[in-house]
């Protein structure tokens, strides 16, 4: 409980001085010259002064706000190596009892880099975890923060850390720990098909180790190389992409006797091999002069690569011409959509129907070509909304919209979604 005394005066100070000052001097003038009644001037400026500035005596009962510290648990993979999971289990326990003794401590325990699944992998960000638990407190509240983990932290910052309070770490694990990794340090995104493609990788080792290392390589799970390596340096690889579509490069290296775990001997990279020539199909369902306009456009550029058939005469078409006096080829179905599919990278149909000139069966093979990387284009008016349209067929699945059957005759003006 503390009094204290404040002042809310009735009028402004400025102008309680005006008039309060003058009146002062001439008090004190007559104090000096002991006039008569001048004492009770005096006392009756002290009087007024007072009431003008109205003094309130204030009982205030303070309560002391806790200082907030922050145990930042490190919940990631590699803690359960060991009895990493046991250590860090006891160090919470433990500071969560000597912390509690305190009583001007609020402790929070935040648990960072655990994942929802299992077979998930996830960053350990401990910093931003940091920055959560204090979101809430004010700056002047912050008492510090302990933080429990192996070492690894994907989200160290680079300098100073921007937090103005004592931080400290409690590091799991033995002295005597034995451990090695490897990792890709460059793996493009993207390589041609048939090419070799440069990438670089380093093993590393916690005993700071500088020997001999042999690494299989694997592509599309089939081993293609052993490599042999210097542990702590960064090595060149050249792979050769096998086919369009995604790849799996994968490196391995054998577990030591007395290492802690091989989970981290091996390394992944994903690259999507692509053509040196965008081969593309384009299938037109009938002549039109829009079918010059995609020649065009397509055999504009070098690198692509156009296969171009025109469905002349439908098989329902009967107009008892003979076929050998028709300028026409077969239609070759088997050798594009079965045997020579994969080939393109790219397909494209322009206004076509489903007219039984592709067997049924093959929509179901373009449609696992778009599953597995393929790309599918389709150029269509008021046909695709009709009973002969392709969206009816197997092909369906592989369609971003089914047609709704209402045809609008208006004009169009395409524009750029939030997508892209």
């Amino acid at each position: 409980m503390n009094w204290s005394i404040s002042f809310e005066p009735l009028l402004s100070w400025p102008f309680l001085a005006l008039v309060l000052v003058p009146l002062a001097l001439l008090a004190l003038v007559g104090l000096w010259f002991r006039q008569r009644g001048a004492v009770l001037r005096f006392v009756a400026l002290l009087a007024l002064a007072a009431a003008l500035f109205n003094p309130v005596f204030l009982n205030e009962e303070r309560e002391p706000l806790k200082s907030v510290v922050a145990l930042i648990v490190d919940r990631s993979q590699s803690q359960d190596i060991g009895d990493r999971t046991k250590q860090t289990d006891e160090a919470v326990a433990g500071l969560q009892q000597r912390l509690g003794r305190f009583k001007q401590f609020d402790v929070r325990v935040v648990e960072a880099g655990k994942s929802e699944a299992a077979e998930e992998r996830t960053e350990t960000r401990l910093f931003g975890a940091l920055e959560g638990a204090f979101r809430d407190v004010p700056p002047s509240r912050i008492g510090g923060a302990i933080m429990i983990t192996d070492g690894e932290v994907h989200d160290t910052p680079s300098g100073t850390p921007d937090f103005n309070a004592p931080l400290h770490a409690l590091i799991t694990g033995n002295d005597h720990e034995k451990d090695r990794r490897i990792r890709f340090e460059n793996a493009p995104r993207f390589g041609l098909v048939g090419k070799p493609l440069d990438m670089t990788y380093r093993v590393i080792s916690t005993e700071n180790e500088t020997g001999p290392v042999d690494v299989r390589v694997s592509v599309n799970g089939e081993q293609v190389s052993v490599e042999h390596a210097t542990v702590g340096q960064a090595m060149p690889l050249q792979v050769t992409i096998p086919g369009a579509g995604r790849n799996i490069i994968e490196l391995a290296i054998d577990r030591e006797p007395g290492e802690l775990t091989d989970t981290n001997n091996r390394a992944i990279a994903l690259v999507d091999g692509i053509r040196e020539n965008l081969r593309v199909l384009l299938v037109s369902g009938e002549p039109h002069a829009g079918e010059r306009t995609w020649r065009n456009l397509l055999k504009s550029d070098a690198s692509v690569d156009l296969v171009h058939f025109t469905i002349l005469r439908p098989p329902e078409k009967q107009d008892g011409t003979p076929i050998n006096e028709l300028s026409l080829i077969a239609f070759p179905t088997r050798e594009l959509f079965v045997e020579k599919i994969k080939d393109f990278d790219l397909i494209i149909f322009d206004r076509y129907q489903h007219r039984d000139v592709l067997p049924i069966l093959y929509y179901d093979y373009i449609s696992e070509y778009v599953e597995k990387g393929g790309a599918l284009l389709i150029a269509a008016g008021p046909e695709y909304s009709g009973e002969s349209s392709i969206a009816r067929t197997p092909l369906m699945s592989a369609l971003p919209a089914m047609p709704s059957g209402e045809v609008v005759d208006k004009a169009f003006y395409p524009r750029l979604t939030d997508l892209g």
